[in-house]
């Protein structure tokens, strides 16, 4: 009679041990550290992501509004593709169609940090404090140190050095001076503006 007993509870131990390995959590043990990702696919932190980017000054900042550097408004002609490792292929910027000689202009407010030649090609770069746009080729028509305003002039499209070569286009990056990670520069004209609620109760058409 003993041992039946100790059998039953044998049983019942075993029933109740499968029971905690059925429903037990799938996710990883506690003290597993998990990664954050941003809604854009890069981690939080500065890892270069796809498309748009990591985030652009912190988690918290908001995206700041910028200008088209070219008008009227051009087309893509190649995306942002950050390349997977610092050194890897990829493409830091986007390209935009324009024509030899258009104006370029500044897409946010700054300083202008570089006017010259780099391997060959007039590059123009615009500091804006956490972080800095870069427009090439352009022969600039600005000085370093120069403070200039949103949407003004930094000098003329050229052809050579095009990487849409023989046709014109603007290459336009975005880069934060924290790491100097490439950032995605439509997202300074493509980031999707906050939706104000009014309040259910009002009558008169908003103006």
């Amino acid at each position: 009679m003993t041992s039946y007993r100790l059998s039953d509870r044998a049983r019942t131990l075993v029933a109740a041990l499968f029971l905690v390995v059925l429903i037990a959590p799938t996710g990883p043990a506690l003290g597993t550290p998990r990664a954050e990702v941003a809604p854009s696919g890069a981690s939080l932190g500065g890892a270069a992501g796809h498309d748009e980017g990591p985030s652009p000054v912190g988690v918290s900042d908001e995206v700041p509004q910028g200008e088209w550097p070219l008008a009227p408004q051009p087309e893509v002609v190649r995306r942002f593709d950050p390349p997977d490792a610092q050194w890897g292929a990829g493409h830091r910027g986007v390209d935009l169609a324009g024509s030899p000689g258009a104006v370029v202009r500044a897409a946010m407010a700054g300083t202008v940090a570089f006017a010259g030649v780099i391997a060959g090609k007039p590059v123009v770069s615009v500091d804006h404090d956490s972080t800095r746009t870069t427009y090439e080729p352009v022969v600039a028509t600005v000085n370093v140190g120069e403070p200039v305003a949103a949407g003004a002039p930094l000098g003329r499209l050229g052809v050579a050095g095009s990487h849409c070569f023989p046709a014109a286009c603007l290459h336009w990056g975005w880069i934060r001076n924290a790491d100097e990670v490439y950032l995605d520069p439509l997202l300074l004209v493509d980031a999707p503006r906050p939706v104000r609620l009014l309040p259910l109760w009002r009558g008169d058409p908003v103006r």
